[in-house]
């Protein structure tokens, strides 16, 4: 696919709101800026429009009727790699975001500036995705070893004694930036901005959110950590390298 640097050329976007006005008014913020949107205003409609038109985004409210945002974001996760950016109708539904365990990517409270989410969704989208065996240059950086724990940065793979890892694109993005600088703490802020690829704006404390999902897929007990340590009051640094 081939993508026009700064523009959503080439991307596909699925915007999933039960108040269709507010749906199709992001979804025409999106295609201003070149993307291929589709809207859906309940959760089943979503799970079978992505199945068919493979999204790179999907903006997702919380609040849908019948099927919610949550069990939604649980089935994409089981057959696509979209970047989820969940929408919230209040702050106090933040709560539940930061406790969810179903992959989304980031979070954004209602009311919401059309342009501050298609800035956050460009932004991600300037991420990569993953590559196979086959596209991985033959001079590519050599896996990162932390006792079982082997990272893959070039073909994106994470495993744990030989057995694969399935990491969310924002988890594999955080361990890919604690791994690069093994022993140095890093600050939520510092992971934000590297993982984002620039300035924050937001709830630092998602970065606690992906690191425990991190945690729990890498069997990684925050107690007594073999890869991820806690540096209380400022951030996570990563195990020294072996």
């Amino acid at each position: 696919m081939s993508n026009t640097p700064g523009t959503g050329q080439g991307y596909r976007a699925l915007v999933v709101d039960d108040e269709a006005p507010l749906a199709e008014v992001v979804a025409s913020y999106l295609e201003r800026e070149q993307f291929e949107a589709t809207v859906a205003t309940n959760g089943s409609d979503a799970v079978a429009i992505a199945r068919e038109v493979d999204p790179d985004v999907v903006i997702l409210d919380l609040g849908l009727p019948g099927i919610d945002g949550l069990e939604v974001c649980r089935q994409l996760r089981t057959f696509s790699d979209a970047y989820v950016v969940m929408l919230t109708a209040r702050d106090s539904e933040l709560d539940t975001v930061v406790g969810l365990t179903v992959g989304a990517d980031d979070y954004i409270t209602k009311p919401f500036s059309p342009r501050e989410l298609v800035a956050r969704v460009r932004a991600m989208l300037r991420r990569p995705r993953s590559m196979s065996a086959a596209e991985v240059p033959a001079s590519a950086a050599p896996p990162r070893v932390f006792g079982p724990l082997r990272i893959n940065t070039a073909a994106r793979e994470v495993r744990i004694d030989d057995d694969p890892i399935l990491l969310t694109r924002t988890e594999f993005d955080l361990l890919e930036a604690l791994s690069a600088r093994p022993g140095v703490v890093l600050s939520r802020r510092q992971l934000l901005e590297i993982v984002r690829d620039g300035p924050w704006v937001g709830n630092e404390h998602l970065v606690d959110v992906h690191i425990g999902h991190l945690r729990r897929k890498l069997g990684d007990d925050a107690a007594n950590p073999r890869f991820i340590a806690t540096v209380r009051g400022v951030g996570y640094r990563m195990a020294s390298a072996q």
